[in-house]
């Protein structure tokens, strides 16, 4: 690229030394042919004096004015006949047209002459002729047509290095733009164009870095949507195959019974693959005034045998007068999905899920009674790698659903029995502004291998 730049520009002063200077070179050599006549001319003028002085025919020989450069001045008569200087025996077309009263310009053979007629009594009596070889002329036009070359080559060899700086001032920035889009090709959405200070150029840049951020957005919410799928679907694919296998193994099990369980998971799974859909494209569930029964007859119909089978109480409890809370049931199931499987994997004791009014908001509590840890709050919301089975995904995902639909998940912990609150507020209200006598500020305790 800085090459055609370079090119360009040299190209571009070629083009106007020659628009400018051809013109300019015709001129000059008429200027100087024009100016050599005039100077025959003005010879030849003061050579008429001395012809009139003396007169003609003339007793005397008539002393014409000297002469320098190569410049031939005579005098001839009325036949055309050289009377006195030097010059040629006959005057040619040119003293012709001066004896007939007329000063006469002109080029003969390889001459410049000028012819001036000499007036006695109003009578055409001689002619005076100043003659100079052409060659002086054309020598000085050539002379000066190489000078007017060697400035226009001074005036290209200018633009050329003119043409090689703006040509590394500008491909150097163009050339960095092209590898930062190699660089997004690559898969590097951190990647930034450097700004070079030139309009255009920083606008493109500017666009460039808008879309490596949404390009960048979009695959990491892909890549969440990826791992975000693996956490979720792995227990729902978990709870159908062991439904399945059960009723495979056991002797006269219900096997309808078994088949409409594995519907209602598979019904499960569906909706847990739309909601994480949504979250990745960045789309809103369906809204509506929320069904805290329904909400509730889902956690314990979900989670009422799991943890019975493992000896653990669940436990739910619904304050009567809770206003009313638009948002996404789904976003809400799931929420308290993973806060219930993280308090069925890692907590020990009875789980219990409270629906509580806190100020002008709604507060779930998700409890358990398992041992609590010292350490920062928001390092057990920590999105860590897929590859660690699971562990640092679900948890920030639940904040991820939380914060789609307005709320906010925080940890609360007293003393060992930590406590997960899921703040949703009313009529778009800030959901940490919950008011009232209920507030929730984080505790440092972190239930132990919580994730």
């Amino acid at each position: 690229m800085r090459r055609r730049i370079l090119l360009s520009i040299v190209a571009a002063a070629a083009v106007a030394v020659l628009l400018f200077g051809v013109p300019l070179a015709l001129a000059v050599g008429r200027l100087y042919r024009s100016q050599q006549l005039t100077r025959l001319e003005r010879t030849a003028t003061a050579a008429v004096g001395r012809v009139s002085a003396a007169g003609l025919p003339a007793s005397d020989p008539i002393e014409l004015p000297r002469v320098e450069g190569g410049t031939h001045l005579a005098v001839y008569d009325r036949a055309g006949r050289r009377v006195a200087g030097t010059g040629p025996q006959s005057g040619g077309r040119t003293v012709t047209s001066a004896l007939s009263g007329r000063v006469t310009q002109g080029a003969e053979a390889d001459q410049l002459i000028a012819a001036v007629p000499v007036v006695d009594e109003e009578q055409v009596v001689a002619a005076t002729r100043a003659a100079a070889p052409l060659d002086l002329v054309e020598g000085r036009t050539h002379r000066t047509w190489l000078l007017m070359a060697a400035l226009g080559l001074g005036a290209i060899g200018g633009a050329a290095l003119i043409g090689n700086r703006q040509a590394r001032r500008l491909g150097a920035p163009v050339a960095a733009l092209a590898a930062t889009a190699s660089l997004l090709g690559e898969g590097d959405f951190g990647a930034r164009a450097a700004r070079s200070g030139i309009a255009e150029l920083d606008s493109a840049a500017a666009a460039l870095d808008q879309t490596a951020v949404r390009l960048g957005d979009l695959v990491d919410r892909e890549r969440a949507f990826t791992a975000d799928a693996s956490h979720q679907l792995r227990t729902r694919l978990t709870a159908l195959r062991l439904t399945l296998e059960a009723a495979l193994e056991t002797p006269g099990a219900d096997l309808r019974g078994a088949i409409e369980a594995a519907v209602t998971e598979a019904d499960r799974l569906e909706a847990t693959v739309h909601d994480l859909l949504a979250l990745a494209r960045d789309v809103s569930g369906a809204r509506a005034t929320v069904d805290v029964d329904e909400v509730v007859r889902e956690v314990e119909s979900r989670w009422h045998g799991p943890l019975a089978a493992a000896g653990r109480p669940l436990r739910t409890r619904v304050d009567r007068d809770l206003p009313p809370l638009v948002a996404s049931t789904a976003a809400i199931l799931h929420v308290l999905e993973i806060l219930l499987d993280n308090a069925s994997r890692h907590g020990a004791g009875a789980v219990t899920v409270s629906l509580r009014r806190a100020g002008i908001g709604v507060v779930i509590d998700v409890a358990d009674e398992g041992p609590g840890i010292l350490g920062d709050p928001t390092a057990v919301f920590a999105r860590r790698s897929p590859s660690e089975h699971g562990h640092g995904i679900g948890l920030a995902l639940a904040r991820s659903l939380a914060a789609a639909e307005g709320g906010e998940l925080v940890l609360r912990a007293t003393g060992p029995q930590p406590v997960f609150s899921l703040l949703l507020s009313t009529a778009g209200r800030d959901p940490l502004d919950v008011g009232g006598d209920t507030p929730l500020p984080p505790s440092p305790g972190i239930i132990a291998g919580a994730g």
